[in-house]
């Protein structure tokens, strides 16, 4: 990324009011079965690349020891304000090296802002360099090309007299490359009453599963593919675990 969207800089401090951290218990619930399920051996130390506010780091950490990293410090410090108790560090996930081995990697919708097949390629070789002989990396993109679909949604929290509300809107400029679109647009009220107007633009990218379960055994580690829900209904397009053979 050349550029991190507003909601990655000088939007970061409503991101809680966007998208709220006790939205994710269930979600985040899913994740940890599916961490615990993908490694060999026991998990305890969980590497999150793009964790960004920390909303599902705020429950995973309850039952793993979490190091956070984002390559944006504003997102960070939100992260900070809700896991003080987890280590936090700036990075980049395509480049990020910290010279140690964890039980697992978790990329949530993060890994979407790799637009390229050899920025993903590049995350997935961090992962695969942090993991243990048995670990897991788990990859959770929003969509893959073959399940991708237009989409709008809207939502918003209160926090005081603050509060945001907005509308989401994903869509595909070009279906016959790997990337498509979000456009945002919020409503923000200030404490004092006052409400001001914001876009943001996110450019992401899309891959068929055909690629991601091809980049992930390019870079050692074994894929699989899995369809994942929360109270039936399905979170993400589909989620992809690699494991680091001994």
């Amino acid at each position: 990324m050349t550029r991190l969207p507003r909601l990655y800089g000088d939007l970061a401090p409503w991101f809680h009011l966007l998208t709220a951290p006790e939205e994710y218990e269930d979600e985040a619930a899913v994740y940890e079965a599916l961490l615990e399920d993908g490694a060999e051996g026991e998990v305890r130390t969980v590497l999150e690349l793009g964790s960004g506010g920390g909303n599902n780091a705020s429950h995973l950490k309850r039952r793993f020891q979490m190091t956070l990293t984002d390559v944006s410090p504003e997102m960070l410090a939100m992260s900070r304000s809700i896991n003080p108790e987890c280590e936090h560090l700036v990075g980049d996930m395509r480049t990020l090296r910290l010279g140690l081995v964890f039980d697992a990697v978790f990329v949530h919708d993060a890994i979407d802002y790799m637009t390229s097949r050899n920025d993903l390629g590049a995350v997935m070789r961090t992962a695969f360099d942090h993991l243990r002989p048995g670990g897991v990396a788990l990859f959770v993109p929003d969509f893959i090309r073959e399940r991708f679909a237009p989409r709008t949604s809207h939502g918003g929290n209160d926090k005081g007299r603050q509060g945001l509300r907005y509308l989401e809107w994903d869509w595909d400029p070009d279906p016959n490359d790997e990337t498509y679109r979000v456009e945002f647009a919020m409503l923000l009220r200030e404490e004092n009453g006052t409400v001001r107007v914001e876009q943001d633009r996110h450019e992401c990218g899309v891959f068929s599963r055909e690629t991601w379960l091809g980049l992930l055994a390019d870079v050692g580690l074994r894929p699989e593919a899995r369809v994942i829900h929360v109270d039936d209904e399905e979170v993400a397009s589909e989620a992809f675990l690699g494991v680091r053979p001994d």
